[in-house]
């Protein structure tokens, strides 16, 4: 019982010590430490030029959309000058047809008058 009571009161005696120890965690190599501060600082400077691109590209695409705008306002003032020019043309066409057709039934009618004259004398 000696020997049982010695065994059990050095596998105390050695579990308390190595409760007792406290390890401390190693510190990350320098390196790792580094290239991580390294690339963090990397992509924020990519993060920084991928908005000023953004916003560049915004300012230009609104330059653009304004421009096509001023354009097709511009192409519309064109286009409805172009109808009121084509729309004087004809008017003026239709109104010299109408002179011409009032012309031609004030002949005709002088015709048939002169007819009707020589039927009536005869």
């Amino acid at each position: 019982m000696n020997t049982r009571s010695l065994l059990l009161a050095t596998l105390i005696a050695v579990g308390l010590a190595a409760c007792s120890k406290k390890e401390e965690p190693a510190p990350a190599p320098a390196p790792v430490v580094d290239a991580a501060k390294e690339a963090a600082q990397k992509a924020e400077e990519a993060a920084k030029q991928a908005a000023e691109a953004a916003k560049e590209a915004g300012k230009e695409a609104a330059d653009a959309t304004k421009e096509a705008g001023k354009e097709a306002v511009d192409a519309t003032k064109d286009a409805a000058k172009d109808a009121v020019a084509a729309a004087k043309e004809a008017a003026g066409e239709v109104k010299e047809a109408g002179k011409e057709a009032v012309a031609a039934t004030a002949d005709a009618t002088k015709e048939a008058a002169d007819k009707a004259k020589a039927a009536v004398g005869k």
